[in-house]
């Protein structure tokens, strides 16, 4: 299911793949966020475009709207949103925790009002993994509880404790899934413990004796200086299998990712490409560029003339601004694409620099850019 292609000769960076039932995926990867069943403001013919082999879908989202009834008529979140791509599915452990109210967490599981419209749901490890099933995910996070930052020890011992016994049953239920028929979806624990060392540890080697499929590092990129964030992925990556995938959830700058590759991380995903796009900052391999900035009004350049995607091809950054400055939707869209294109492309050209072993030269080139 995972195969390591190449490991770059002077740090743990790898290049890999892994094979799901609806295809392959090379990593290191991006996965753009399609909480929604959308990629915010895309269709999925232009995430296509922007080489994504991959998506993430949201179940706590789903689950609330359109919900199951309506995805399963359709066949699957595959053909609801016409992507015919891998799709991993997070547990929605995160936004339960974030978005939902009233919200009481107990051994059987967590039970909160909905955000949409205040209507009360319990859900329980075993049926996320259920949920995951009907969306057709072909790669499920279990439930686990996710704190804010900060949180004291006690209070992170405790939520590691409590997560790691639901991984366990998420575990369990996700074999009767896969036991009863011909589906072959892939499972990843999710690795908590906040800013400890010691409880990072921990709950890796918890979760690497349950034997999943792959890590997710969660928890992190919440608010917590960078340098803490890069520690407690270390303190997690030093005790997972290095010969399975690991995700660090929700981490997305691309400084982010250099840190993050060069100890091992396979996987990312995050919405900043396209939230921050629909704010007017898009990213080149030059640095970022504020859109709306006066600087731009009459400036005929692309948003990268190092780039070769279709906006930075058709659109000059005159024109970008006049569309957000008249908020006419063609401009968020238009960043919004070229993010996706940049962040996806980005990671390639991540691959192909640990295949020659040039990762760190890399590396250097983008350590002093402005994101």
């Amino acid at each position: 299911m995972f195969k390591i292609i190449h490991k770059d000769k002077f740090t743990n960076a790898r290049v890999g793949v892994i094979e799901t039932a609806h295809g392959t995926i090379e990593t290191p990867v991006f996965m753009p966020v399609g909480t929604q069943a959308t990629v915010k403001a895309l269709s999925s013919e232009e995430v296509k475009y922007c080489g994504a082999s991959v998506i993430l879908g949201n179940t706590y989202h789903l689950y609330l709207r359109p919900g199951m009834e309506i995805i399963k008529n359709a066949g699957g979140l595959h053909k609801f949103m016409s992507w015919d791509r891998p799709i991993l599915t997070d547990s929605g452990g995160f936004q339960v925790f974030s978005l939902a109210t009233l919200m009481k967490v107990r051994e059987e599981g967590v039970e909160f009002n909905s955000h949409v419209d205040g209507s009360r749901h319990f859900l329980t490890p075993e049926k996320v993994i259920q949920l995951q099933e009907a969306l057709g995910s072909d790669i499920m996070m279990p439930l686990d509880e996710c704190l804010h930052y900060p949180s004291t020890k006690d209070k992170a011992e405790q939520s590691l404790g409590l997560t790691n016994r639901w991984a366990k049953r998420a575990k369990e239920e996700f074999g009767k899934i896969v036991g009863a028929n011909n589906y072959s979806p892939l499972q990843f624990g999710i690795v908590q413990g906040s800013t400890y060392p010691d409880l990072r540890k921990r709950a890796a080697e918890e979760l690497a004796a349950m034997d999943f499929d792959g890590y997710s590092i969660g928890g992190l990129s919440v608010g917590e200086p960078g340098e803490l964030m890069y520690e407690m992925m270390g303190h997690a990556v030093e005790y997972l299998p290095a010969d399975k995938p690991r995700y660090a959830m929700g981490v997305g700058m691309p400084h982010d990712f250099f840190e993050a590759i060069e100890m091992g991380i396979d996987m990312f995903d995050c919405v900043v490409p396209t939230r921050n796009a629909r704010n007017g900052a898009a990213y080149t391999n030059e640095g970022r560029v504020i859109i709306r900035n006066g600087e731009y009004s009459k400036d005929q350049r692309p948003l990268s003339e190092t780039c070769d995607c279709i906006v930075c091809k058709n659109y000059s950054r005159s024109y970008i601004r006049h569309l957000f400055n008249t908020e006419e939707i063609l401009g968020l869209r238009l960043t919004s694409l070229h993010n996706v294109y940049f962040y996806v492309n980005l990671l390639g050209r991540i691959r192909e620099a640990i295949r020659q072993d040039k990762f760190l030269e890399l590396k250097r080139e983008f350590k002093n850019r402005v994101f």
